[in-house]
């Protein structure tokens, strides 16, 4: 048997005590518990490995190891992995040693429809049973999970939630929902957390679209692309239609020499102009970090004519990521009002960095010592001192924009932000 104190594998078990849910570090486990001469423990820890990660090749050429005896591995005779073995029967060994699903290989997959014919290729995007290829999402989020960002909430309920919530009072005041939101800032701070809040509290559909989604090598396919997209969210209306980088799907025509992406320009305005169709419940949401680089077009009134600056967290939501990405590990001594205050700047995927850099050293601390230990603030001290926000350069990109081609007022926020922070280096 092992012995049970080995630094090793106490640091080992405590890793895995830590993240139960991580295959890699049983597998190290029990590669620790055979080179010992523990094949049972190992067949334990492998067993568990195998339902977490049932493909794991290390952990099925272990257990063909744990279940020999603990043979070393160069002795076993080169064979394919499943070949000649009784899996059935190791599954009923092992049966209560860890809960199903076993390391069974999975059935194989159904033979691929046969590719229609070309007359058949101008169908709508949909499988054969009549639901949608591109994924549609039902989010459970609403603006009460987004941390502060008090602004861009208040500015979220004036241009859409309240009009579309108060149908009389829009029709009073001649309110119209036509036109989209454009979601701009520095990468990193939860744009498309913001989209998918916001289609969490109208209760409908998300669908949310990329780049590769869109563009096509083939000529006229990336306008059917976008065609489909809307055809896709007109048909599950109330629907959110979220567009990521939307710099790079509606750049300025001015700028580029490639006609194909004129044209799909133009697609993207026509189907924002509902041109051939209603648009009647569909919400177009986009994001990009750049908006000075999209086309103007874009922006005039009926399409995205509306936009909301998203800044990085202020110190509320700052301090509400980092409860949320500490929840789960051992932390002691930890001053959350001091990181609150050392990451300003920072974004929420920043915060989120540093939460797990501080970790990475915590865990690289016990595999050395071979003692697990709680994270403290000497690893947080560690963790910033390499660490630097990321939102420097757009902010350096952004102030130009805003001090000297602020055309027609349109980043009056941003302005209104860097005057109010003059005093701060990089932001």
């Amino acid at each position: 048997m092992a012995d049970p104190e080995s630094p090793l594998l106490h640091a080992l078990r405590q890793a895995v005590r830590s993240a139960p849910e991580q295959a890699e570090f049983r597998v190290a486990l029990a590669e620790a518990l055979l080179n010992a001469g523990d094949a049972d423990g190992a067949i334990v820890e492998l067993g568990e490995a195998l339902r977490l990660a049932p493909d794991s090749v290390p952990a099925r050429q272990l257990m063909l190891r744990a279940l020999s005896g603990g043979t070393p591995a160069e002795s076993v005779p080169a064979e394919k992995p499943d070949a000649g073995f009784d899996w059935p029967t190791a599954e009923a060994e092992l049966r209560d040693v860890a809960p199903p699903p076993r390391f069974t290989p999975a059935p194989a997959p159904p033979p691929a429809a046969p590719v229609p014919p070309p007359a058949a290729a101008d169908d709508a995007r949909e499988d054969p049973r009549g639901a949608p290829a591109h994924e549609v999402e039902r989010p459970a989020l609403t603006l009460a999970d987004v941390g502060g960002l008090s602004d861009v909430k208040d500015r979220l309920q004036a241009a859409f939630l309240a009009p579309l919530r108060n149908p009389e009072l829009r029709r009073l005041y001649g309110k119209s929902l036509r036109g989209g939101l454009l979601l701009y800032g520095p990468p990193g701070c939860g744009k498309t957390f913001v989209a998918r809040a916001v289609a969490g509290e109208l209760g409908a559909s998300f669908v949310s679209v990329g780049i590769a989604d869109v563009l096509d090598m083939w000529i006229g396919s990336s306008e059917r692309n976008l065609s489909e997209l809307f055809q896709l969210a007109r048909r599950q209306a109330p629907c959110v239609l979220f567009f990521d980088e939307v710099d790079a799907l509606g750049q300025r025509r001015s700028q580029t020499r490639n006609s194909t992406m004129r044209t799909t320009v133009n697609q993207f305005l026509a189907e924002l102009d509902s041109v051939g169709s209603d648009n009647e419940g569909v919400f177009v949401l986009g994001a990009t970090n750049a908006p000075w680089d999209v086309d103007p077009a874009l922006r005039r009134p009926g399409r995205f004519d509306r936009t909301v600056l998203v800044l990085p967290p202020d110190a509320e939501a700052r301090a509400e990521i980092l409860r949320y990405h500490l929840r789960d590990r051992p932390i002691a001594g930890v001053d959350l009002a001091s990181l609150v205050e050392r990451t300003d700047g920072f974004s929420g995927a920043d915060v989120a960095h540093l939460c797990e850099s501080a970790a990475e050293i915590a865990l690289m601390d016990a595999v050395r010592s071979g003692e697990a230990r709680l994270m403290g603030m000497p690893d947080f001290d560690a963790a910033l001192a390499d660490a630097r926000p990321s939102t420097g350069p757009w902010f350096d990109a952004a102030r130009s924009v805003a001090l000297f081609a602020n055309e027609g007022g349109a980043y009056d926020d941003l302005a209104a932000y860097f005057k109010s922070h003059k005093g701060t280096k990089g932001r």
